[in-house]
């Protein structure tokens, strides 16, 4: 992207302060948070950082708040979303020399003191993208916002087979030339989300480290985001990007990440199919692989079915032996009755009460279209109903044995492995 020079005053690289790795920019993204930026950059630079404030089109004169600090400054014309000022200030970065940008949100959100840490959990794996994990067991943190956290994850865990603690966290450490040569759908509020599938996609490793958070009274926080948009545009990016990871085709790999073998040798059965049976095991996780299991187990693809159910689970990361195991439930003759019963009605308005050769073998076709059209309702439902049923019963039963959906997918797999 082309950036402005409405306004542009670049800081000269110095050091990161007392920690050592990629020289980095600190990029304060704004939007109308005159009152908290300041406070925000003052911080950045007591901790010895280069900062840059780019202003997204704000109209309450946030820039001009910090037009007396040692700060490198930038304003956009018009407001173009978080994710275009991150993508500005990281062409603004690369010009300076820089190799890394780490952007901190001007509402006060984020204490600049921990900007360390990030890079120091970068060092021993640069390039990787670091996040800044909100320890949100404060006060006034909203229940939309830990909602919205997990639902992230969630999706995240789906698309790229991370397990990432908080994918919502602006508070991220990002390697230059990842932003400059990668394409990016989103621009606004979703390419926080998209960066990180794409990351992982590109072999960049996705790494975490907690950090503080402050949430201020209801009545003096100031978000932009709007429940609407916001919600249909994440809506849509999951969407594609879901189907993305459905595709067999390659992601450009950018970089050589490690390429670790979840699974030992099927010459070594047992350990095999333990260590098969533990991978993406959180409740969540099961209730998805029950449901892709029982959706496509009800689909009229009977000689393909098992394949179908596999090749889904592994591109979404999800539990094989729990997918392929509740798509039995499908199995002939209920599921598949039940599925041309209501085909039938939906397109002739009456159930099909005439079993007999004509209508078994020579009107086969009809029978697998009104299959499908029936499965196609009744699967999803069929689906959710098995999904709800799991996730509560994996909750209880961990709840009563005192275990977690926290314990992490690489821990189980060396638990196996050296038993």
């Amino acid at each position: 992207m082309n950036v402005s020079q409405e306004i542009t005053t670049l800081p000269v690289p110095g050091t990161n302060g007392a920690v050592a790795g990629p020289k980095t920019l600190v990029v304060i993204p704004v939007y109308n948070h005159v009152k908290t930026l300041r406070a925000v950059a003052e911080g950045a630079l007591a901790q010895g950082f280069d900062v840059l404030v780019l202003d997204d089109g704000s109209t309450d004169g946030s820039l001009d708040s910090v037009s007396d600090l040692p700060v490198g400054r930038h304003r956009l014309p018009v407001n173009v979303g978080k994710g275009g000022a991150i993508l500005a200030g990281a062409q603004l970065a690369r010009s300076s020399g820089y190799q890394a940008i780490l952007t901190i949100d001007a509402d006060g959100q984020h204490d600049p003191a921990d900007a360390g840490l990030l890079l120091e959990a970068a060092a021993p794996s640069w390039p990787c993208i670091v996040i800044g994990a909100r320890r949100m067991e404060t006060l006034n943190v909203p229940r939309s916002s830990l909602f919205g956290r997990d639902f992230s994850n969630f999706w995240v865990r789906i698309e790229c087979g991370q397990t990432l603690p908080d994918t919502q966290s602006g508070y991220r450490l990002y390697p230059v030339d990842f932003l400059e040569s990668s394409r990016f759908l989103s621009r606004r509020y979703t390419f926080e989300i998209e960066v990180l599938v794409r990351g992982s996609w590109a072999g960049l490793p996705l790494l975490s480290t907690p950090v503080s958070v402050y949430y201020p009274p209801g009545e003096e926080r100031i978000s932009h985001f709007h429940k609407f948009k916001d919600n249909l545009r994440l809506s849509c990016l999951h969407t594609f990007l879901v189907t993305r990871s459905l595709i067999p085709w390659p992601h450009r790999r950018l970089y050589r990440g490690a390429e670790a073998g979840l699974l030992p040798s099927i010459f070594q059965p047992a350990l095999y199919f333990k260590v098969l049976s533990r991978e993406h095991s959180s409740a969540a996780q099961l209730a998805a692989a029950v449901w892709i299991g029982i959706f496509l187990g009800s689909l009229p693809i009977i000689p393909f079915g098992i394949a179908a159910i596999v090749y889904a689970t592994h591109r979404l990361h999800l539990n094989k032996l729990a997918a392929v195991g509740a798509s039995n439930i499908c199995c002939a003759p209920f599921v598949p009755f039940l599925c041309i019963e209501l085909g039938h009605y939906l397109l002739y308005g009456s159930f099909w009460y005439e079993f007999n050769r004509h209508t078994l073998l020579e009107e086969i076709h009809h029978r697998l279209w009104e299959w499908l059209l029936g499965a196609l309702l009744i699967g999803p439902l069929l689906g959710a109903a098995g999904a709800f049923l799991t996730y509560l019963l994996v909750r209880a039963l961990r709840k009563q044995r005192g275990g977690s959906d926290s314990t992490s997918e690489n821990a189980m797999i060396k638990e196996a492995e050296a038993r």
